[in-house]
Parts: C-alpha cells; structure tokens; sequence
C-alpha cells in the first residue's frame, strides 16, 4: 500500500496539534469515562493560517458492492459502485452542478475515485489522489461479512462496535491512526490555492475531516454520520493576525434520498429520534411595528418553508412536537401538526394520527436574536456569536441546557418507538445540537443553521445513550427555495 511521507507542513502541523493539546485528537486512554473526560481544543486551533476564506465540501462514495453485501471493506480496494451508488453519484453531481470548484481530491480506492470522476465530470482540472484520504485501516477484518467478523473475533470485534476510540487489532490502533491522517490531509486540502474545494472519500475518513477540523476527538466516530453520497460543508474563514482559521460546519451529510427515510445509525436500528426544525422565515420589526420580535409572524417565505417541512415529515409518523411560545415557531409547529394528522386524508397512512403538541418555555429566544434572524446564515457563518454581548449569549446557552434535558425525558426511556419534533429559531436549536454533542458554548459558532433547515438526531442507545447526528442543516426539501449547499465564488466571495 502506497503511503505519503509526511511533508514539512505536515510535521509543522503536528507541533501544532501537540502544542495546543493534540492528545483530544489522538486519544490514548483506557477508558470511555477517560475519554469522555478529555478537553477539546478550540475549533481549529491546530489549523495552519489562511490568507482567504475557504469552503470544503466532503462527499462520501456512492454504495458499493460491499456495502450492498454488509462485507467489511475498510482500506481494500475490491468493491466498485452498484448501478444504485453510481445513480446516487449522479444526483450528487446535479446537486453540485453549478459549483465553481477550483479542485477535487480524492481517496485512490476504486469506489471512490468513480464517483469523484461522475461528480467532476467534465471539467478541465484532473483529480487529486490522496492516499491518506482512503478508508479506515482495519486489516484483519477487511473482507469479512459482518457476522463473520463477530464470529471469528468475539471480544475484538465488540470493542470495534462498542469502543472504537479505543479499538486495537493486528497491533494497530484503527481510529487513532485515522485521525492522525485526516489531520495531515488538511494540510494539503487547504494549502491548495483554490477557494472552493471538493473532497471525495469514504464514510469513517469523512467522519474524521470534520470532527477533525472543529478540534473534536476519536471518541466522536459514528457521531456524526455520512451516508452514501451524503455532503457535509465546511467553511474556513481567516483571523486577523495571522491565527488559526475559524471553522463553521454548514451543513452535515446532506443526501441524494430523504434525511428521515427508515435507516440505521451508524450501522445500529434506532427507535428514539429528535428532528430539530428551524422555524421559517419572520417579518422583521419595521414591517410589523412591534418592538417584541417574538411577535413577529412568518412571512410568505416562511409559510412555504413550513409547508415544505411539514411534507418531508409526512413519512415519519410523528409522536409529539415541543415548540417555542414565540408566534413564529408556534405557527411552524401548527403546521406540521395539522399536515400528520392529515396523513390518512394524504395517504401517507390508512389511519387517522394524533400528534401531541405542547409549548416549551426553555425553548424561547431573546428578541437581541431574533433581529439577526433574516440574515442569520451569513451572520452565524461570520462569528455573530462573538459579537453578542456576553450576558445575552450565557443566558441562552444555560436556558439551553434545561431544554436539551426537557427534550430527552419527552423521548421516554422504554423501547418504544418515538419520534420528537422540536420547532424554534435557529440560535436555540444550535445550542441543542451543541447540548447534544457535549461541546462549550465556544462551539454554537462553529455551526449553521438556516431558516426552514432540519437537523436529525438519533438514539440507538436510548435517551440515556449518546446521540448521533443523522445530518444538520438540511434544505433540500425546500425545493426552489432551498439553501444551495454551494455558493457561487463570484457574488459571495466571503460566503
């Protein structure tokens, strides 16, 4: 197997990471508790600085023969694309159609490289093989079929579905190693001169280009997951002075089919699942003469994007919605409601739904954000968070923490199965998904959400259990209206 000296950059960027607490990246503890313990470095405090902005989108494989099998494939290159992943490329080349992409790396393995090669296409430049960018190493499991490998391996192979961070086989550390890798190809992805590159790889190295680049440790694997032709975006803006850049995760494996869709979470069933529903757009102050934003009802944008929201839903069968008291959410949250138990008149299902709605104090937001709210992707991409006066911020991020508690007993500790939706404005939902995934208030501005987007949590291991995040962000349902998961490089250079 072909593997790359690392470069000068590559040896500087590991002074970095150890000078600013690289043992959060590359973990070496002997327990979970240990680990769950371990601080994270800033957001992309070990990165190298940038001289302009730059947005990465990273794309996952389209199915392969051996994810249609359940065969372990780790590093090996036998699987090529059945003629679903190759469909599942095309829709994501027609996603990415009017991106003004300056380069695309790619893993070497086979199945990936032919999906960057649908993706890209027609255009001029070549592709970029990274051979750190191919899939996780895992040696002696590679070519199993998944039982087989709990068979042959027993307490190994529990570790490996239960431990991973910790997982050792053949002598080697899989994740750990990952990781270091993921680090050293963000030293090449954004040394490129372009500002807007695409990277084409595979499930468990996508994982760790992003939990990587916002400083998060290998005890996220299987936290935030990618699916097959799933794109997550990230956005790399420079800081005065020279520093590391600031990293905003735009959105989290945005896919070809429906974020909802019946599926596993990182290869478990799961039946607890927290759909995160950002409100749609309001009129603002001056339109409605009001000085309390919470007043402010949804503009006809907004009465579309809840529309829209409440049709992607119409296929999960809803158990309850919580929503802010404020107008805007509450009308959101109406919606939504109105359209489940619609669903036998719809037929999205034979009998009539009940759809228990209730409003969540914890959930309300102070009107200084709710006045950000129609231009809140650009100002949250930008570091708005920074600007807030402190007091205002603190009080939402606390607020938050009682609602996130209020969220997980709604979810009931039983085997039931339980879908929760929750409606408010962005700002709250961000500290939820921080809430969700144990981070500081630090990080609310290392994450995006726009009007109308949903976010998917699921619980595979119950309420009490970590949650995984299926995606966030997503847009896709709004159709026309919808937030591109590229911008053009001519009219927003900054994003």
């Amino acid at each position: 197997m072909l593997l790359l000296a690392p470069s000068p950059a590559a040896a500087a960027a590991a002074a970095r990471r150890r000078k600013v607490g690289g043992s959060a990246l590359r973990v070496r503890c002997s327990s979970v508790r240990e680990l769950e313990r371990s601080p994270n470095p800033r957001p992309g405090e070990w990165l190298p600085p940038l001289r302009e902005a730059k947005r990465v989108v990273l794309v996952r494989h389209g199915q392969s023969t051996w994810n249609a099998e359940g065969r372990i494939q780790g590093s090996s290159d036998i699987s090529v694309l059945t003629p679903k992943g190759e469909s599942q490329a095309e829709t994501s080349r027609l996603m990415l159609l009017s991106d003004s992409f300056d380069a695309c790396f790619t893993s070497p393995l086979a199945r990936s490289r032919r999906t960057a090669e649908i993706i890209w296409a027609d255009r001029d430049d070549d592709l970029i093989p990274d051979s750190d960018l191919r899939e996780i190493d895992l040696y002696s499991f590679q070519g199993l079929l998944k039982n087989e490998g709990k068979e042959r391996y027993g307490v190994i192979y529990r570790q490996w579905q239960k431990n991973a961070a910790n997982f050792s086989i053949d002598g080697h550390y899989p994740v750990r190693e990952l990781w270091d890798r993921a680090q050293n190809c963000w030293e090449r992805i954004l040394a490129h001169e372009g500002k807007s590159v695409l990277v084409v790889a595979h499930n468990a190295v996508n994982q760790a280009l992003v939990a990587s680049s916002l400083g998060l440790g290998t005890e996220y694997f299987r936290i935030l997951l990618q699916s097959n032709c799933g794109a997550s975006v990230l956005d790399f803006t420079p800081q005065a002075g020279g520093g590391p850049p600031a990293v905003c995760l735009n959105r989290l494996n945005q896919t070809p089919n429906s974020p909802v869709a019946s599926g596993s979470s990182a290869g478990r069933k799961t039946s607890k699942r927290i759909i995160l529903a950002c409100q749609g757009a309001t009129q603002n102050s001056a339109e409605i003469g009001v000085s309390g934003m919470g007043y402010a009802p949804l503009n006809m944008l907004g009465i579309i994007q809840s529309q829209k929201t409440a049709e992607l839903l119409l296929d999960q069968k809803v158990n309850g919605i919580l929503c802010s008291p404020q107008v805007a959410a509450f009308d959101t949250a109406t919606t939504i409601c109105e359209v489940q138990e619609a669903a036998d008149c719809l037929g999205a299902d034979c009998v009539p739904r009940y759809v228990e709605m209730k409003k969540l104090l914890e959930l309300e937001i102070d009107d200084a954000f709710q006045t950000k709210q129609k231009s809140f992707g650009e100002i949250a991409q930008s570091g708005w968070l920074g600007s807030m006066e402190y007091k205002t911020l603190e009080g939402l991020w606390n607020q938050s923490k009682a609602a996130w508690q209020a969220l997980l007993n709604e979810l009931q500790d039983d085997t039931s199965e339980r879908i929760l939706v929750v409606v408010g404005h962005p700002g709250i939902n961000l500290a939820l998904i921080c809430r969700c995934l144990d981070l500081t208030m630090d990080y609310m501005s290392s994450f995006h959400l726009d009007d109308g987007s949903i976010s998917v949590i699921d619980f595979p291991d119950g309420p009490k259990g970590r949650g995984v995040v299926r995606c966030t962000n997503y847009t896709a349902h709004l159709g026309r209206w919808s937030i591109p998961i590229t911008r053009t490089m001519e009219t927003d250079e900054e994003f």
